[in-house]
């Protein structure tokens, strides 16, 4: 294999993420909603900011679910301000928008079939009765007060103009949207700061973030059964554990710390409503640590490390090296898609770091399955049977892994083209807990195929003849009686008596003969 293109592949990485935290720390704490003269694009016959989307849930008996806003001040260009007097009372309108994702064909509309407006044109105020210079809009088919549309004025020649502090109650389940929008054309220019507070009834995560929360308890709690289990047999065999067994230790180690940590990060989200930068990232990190050393612990199975071969002689750099590649792009994606996010849309530059990840785990299963290919023929030519019987097993939940892994990928492309506007996000959680249950289950493989027991280096790498022998006699992972160990040694040296019984006798009759 040519390995030339990691070495191009990790320098690439290592700039962008610099780069990228560079540019990440310099911004303050994610919080809800942040906006710090985040400025207006042009939009069709608009001027346009996201505010941000969310799943809310409808408010429960005792637990309201609202968005308020907060300090929202809008700032225009001295140009646009000088163009009126102090005494003129309404000088620009911004329009703050907020609708439902299945509402979302009720903001905005088009003269005789032609291009979508946002905002009303003379044309349409005709057709539509709408008024023009602001956002059209028309009721919901099950609330006639949705979508919600509050108005900031400016008043005569001052740069900026605050919007009252007010909460919007959620009533209703649902994807919600919030644009800032301005239909006047002199408002080219205008920027806006503030922020906006989106509440469940249950805290500040999002919608599609909150059952998260909830799963990463259960996963906790699976690694700490697994963990138990694991280095209860792990002390117990302390000194017969191979370094093979050090490897599986570490990466249980990590994702029962992942795990915890994962949880820890969405509580203080939903608690505080604030999403710190560092504490996001050293979660991330230390799951892309996770990810990729699992990687690597499957790669040096397959290749037989500890079992078929002591080292791994001149493919140890290479094997370093790609681990550390899929490190960097592991961490780039998930410092993406993770750190200071709180909407519950992914953005684009999601979908384009995806393609590196997406590349090094098709180069590593191609790796591993030829590994293991090489494996099983010289286990097959050794006639190693106990290991070749582990070895087989493993390839077959590997294969199933693989298997599983390609179809939740196409159900994922699936899930999403057929869902542009989030609008199953109480769902979309699976998405995510989906690969995180398929890594553990397939650990969970590992752990017992590799289980520390007391003949654990009787069957690590040997060069020795008797090796097949013992394999026949003993498991890898359970050991026999130790009276069964006793009779095969007094066995043995019933063996040496008889043959130095026989020596004796050979001695005796030339004896008798030179006499």
């Amino acid at each position: 294999m040519d390995f030339s293109f990691l070495h191009k592949t990790t320098s690439i990485l290592i700039l962008a993420l610099i780069s990228f935290l560079f540019l990440l720390f310099q911004a303050s704490n994610a919080s809800i909603h942040t906006y710090d003269n985040n400025p207006f694009r042009d939009v069709g016959n608009s001027a346009l900011l996201p505010g941000g989307s969310e799943g809310l849930a409808a408010s429960l008996d005792g637990a309201r679910s609202f968005i308020r806003f907060e300090n929202v001040t809008f700032w225009r260009t001295k140009a646009a301000a000088d163009e009126h007097s102090e005494m003129e009372h309404s000088t620009g309108l911004v329009q703050v928008v907020i609708f439902e994702a299945a509402d979302r064909n009720n903001i905005g509309g088009s003269a005789y079939g032609g291009q979508r407006s946002i905002c009303c044109t003379p044309d349409l105020a005709k057709l539509e009765g709408c008024k023009q210079g602001e956002v059209i809009r028309m009721p919901s088919a099950t609330d006639i007060n949705w979508p919600i549309v509050l108005n900031v004025q400016f008043s005569g020649n001052y740069l900026s103009t605050k919007m009252d502090n007010v909460d919007v109650p959620i009533t209703k389940t649902g994807m919600y949207n919030l644009f800032f929008i301005a239909c006047d054309p002199k408002l080219k220019g205008l920027v806006m700061s503030g922020k906006t507070i989106w509440k469940n009834p249950n805290g500040y995560l999002p919608g599609r973030m909150a059952p998260l929360m909830n799963f990463y308890v259960y996963m906790s709690l699976a690694y700490v059964v697994l963990s138990v289990i694991w280095f209860i047999q792990y002390v117990r065999y302390w000194k017969d554990i191979l370094q093979l067994q050090h490897c599986i230790t570490a990466v249980i180690t990590l994702g029962l710390f992942e795990m915890i940590l994962w949880f820890s990060e969405y509580a203080n989200f939903n608690n505080t409503g604030i999403r710190p930068v560092v504490i996001t990232t050293w979660v991330v990190t230390v799951g892309a640590v996770r990810k990729s050393l699992t990687r690597l612990l499957i790669l040096c199975v397959s290749m037989g490390y500890g079992v078929v071969r002591p080292t791994l002689g001149g493919l140890t750099s290479k094997v370093l090296l790609l681990g550390a590649t899929y490190f960097l792009a592991s961490e780039l994606l998930d410092i993406t898609e993770f750190v200071g996010t709180i909407s519950d849309i992914s953005g684009r530059a999601r979908l384009f770091l995806v393609l590196p990840v997406a590349f090094l785990d098709a180069f590593l299963i191609l790796w591993i399955f030829t590994s293991l290919s090489k494996t099983l023929e010289q286990l097959q030519a050794k006639r190693s049977s106990i290991k070749l019987d582990i070895y087989r097993k493993f390839s077959n939940a590997l294969a199933v892994t693989v298997i599983a892994s390609v179809i939740w990928i196409a159900y994922e492309v699936y899930f999403k083209a057929t869902d542009p506007f989030n609008e199953r996000w109480q769902s979309a959680w699976i998405i995510t807990a989906f690969w995180d249950v398929l890594a553990f289950a397939l650990l969970c493989v590992i752990c017992y195929l590799w289980a520390p027991s007391q003949n654990s280096q009787r069957y690590a790498y040997s060069e020795e003849v008797g090796e097949e022998y013992d394999e026949e006699t003993q498991s890898l992972t359970r050991g026999k009686p130790e009276g069964d160990l006793s009779l095969v040694k007094q066995e043995k040296k019933e063996k040496d008596a008889g043959v130095t019984a026989n020596i004796s006798d050979e001695d005796d009759v030339e004896e008798d003969k030179r006499e």
